[in-house]
């Protein structure tokens, strides 16, 4: 009945004039290589059955144009309410040449925002091999989940028994993801990229229609509980082989093939190596948190409490110590998996630095892959071509185009050029 009431609202609320936006990269994902001439067809749910409303085509970057789909109204999202769900949901269908195809159902879209939907294909190999399907399932704040058993804030590390190997904070490569509650040995472990993995529980965790600073305040959150289980090596502590769990009774929502959405992305690439601690102690806090609608939960955060301090003006540190008292913002010197640290300052048109060098390596490397690029000369010197290659480098990648290379940028250049030159070794 619920569903039936979601597609006579969806249907009605056409004539509203709301919409939201959407864009797909589609890769193989065996060498990180964008696929061309990739076809997209997305399907909207309707009292007559499934409708096919779109048909999109990858370019050379393996990218579809950006595209508008009916959303409800924004209002829907920014007050705890049972009677419309804040958010469309559309079906699609990708496929390619010697690809196998793969559908994911139930991508979620918000008015006036832009979801991602990252989409990695598999070669077909023989006629036995079928076409994937992935279900998104509800946003936390909108289904029906288990809330979080309570544990300790700060964790007893032990001294002696080798299991906590960390004499720091430090951002990993990848964190693994078991995906159920980790008595379930027959659920599947997922090697997600850290930041992936971030972006894609805030964007199943809360709403991307939120204030900034309401956002901002939830993935700093969602930061410190994931790097308190990796500094305190919690599951592997306990025999387990996995870091995390997509489970909400013991760790974050994790939705394995998701769309993501603009609005968070962007802040996850500025935040991702800061964290929320207390003085005279080294681990970051395990920020535990509820939605603050069906579950309260004193002394955590509440996520629809957060909305609120960010309409009435708050700023992010304000509201985290609205609910976690007296705390502050540090950040893990070492980032795994990167060839070299963020030199600290902003690159821009003119710089002359070795720090330019690498950024011109790395997006010469990057261009093998990603044609759209241009190769740029390795000269240390930030003239107009290397600006031209950031440019193109931060639309193809969904990052605010500067031109510049600030902290975000420097790490995902980082992040596609590792990718892209691991891949590389093994191919």
């Amino acid at each position: 009945m619920k569903k039936n009431n979601i597609i006579k609202f969806q249907e009605n609320n056409k004539n509203h004039n709301t919409f939201g936006k959407i864009l797909f990269n589609v890769r193989d994902e065996n060498v990180a290589m964008p696929i061309r001439d990739a076809k997209v067809d997305i399907f909207e749910e309707t009292s007559l059955g499934e409708t096919q409303i779109e048909s999109l085509t990858t370019n050379i970057s393996g990218q579809t144009e950006t595209i508008e789909l009916n959303a409800p109204p924004i209002d829907y999202s920014l007050k705890p309410q049972n009677e419309v769900r804040p958010y469309s949901t559309y079906n699609i269908k990708v496929s390619a040449s010697d690809f196998k195809p793969i559908f994911i159902n139930n991508i979620e879209i918000f008015n006036e925002t832009t979801a991602i939907q990252d989409i990695n294909l598999s070669p077909q190999r023989s006629f036995e091999e079928y076409e994937r399907i992935i279900n998104i399932t509800d946003n936390t704040l909108w289904g029906d989940f288990p809330p979080k058993i309570p544990e300790d804030e700060v964790k007893k590390v032990p001294e002696a028994t080798g299991f906590v190997v960390l004499d720091k904070v430090v951002v990993p490569e990848f964190v693994v993801v078991h995906d159920g509650p980790p008595t379930n040995t027959n659920a599947a472990n997922y090697w997600i990229p850290f930041r992936d993995y971030i972006k894609n529980v805030a964007s199943s965790e809360i709403y991307s229609t939120w204030p900034e600073q309401t956002i901002r305040a939830n993935v700093l959150a969602i930061l410190s509980f994931t790097l308190n289980r990796v500094f305190t090596e919690w599951y592997r502590g306990q025999g387990k082989d996995f870091t995390i769990t997509s489970s909400t009774a013991y760790d974050q929502k994790f939705t394995y093939g998701r769309n993501i959405f603009v609005e968070i992305s962007n802040i996850v690439d500025e935040m991702f190596t800061n964290y929320i601690t207390r003085e005279g102690i080294m681990q970051p806090l395990f920020t535990q948190y509820c939605d603050g609608k069906n579950v309260t939960c004193p002394n955590w955060l509440s996520q629809w409490g957060s909305a609120s301090l960010g309409e009435a003006g708050k700023n992010y540190i304000d509201i985290l110590k609205n609910y976690y008292g007296d705390i502050y913002i540090d950040k893990a010197p070492i980032v795994n998996g990167v060839p070299l640290s963020f030199p600290g300052h902003v690159l821009q048109l003119g710089s002359d630095e070795e720090s330019v060098r690498v950024i011109q390596r790395q997006l010469n490397a990057i261009s093998n892959n990603y044609p759209n690029i241009p190769v740029v000369r390795v000269d240390g010197l930030y003239g107009m071509l290397t600006e031209e290659a950031v440019k193109i480098f931060q639309r193809q990648f969904s990052m605010p185009v500067t031109g510049t290379v600030d902290f975000a940028t420097w790490y995902k250049i980082s992040y596609v050029y590792v990718a892209i030159t691991k891949i590389a070794t093994l191919i």
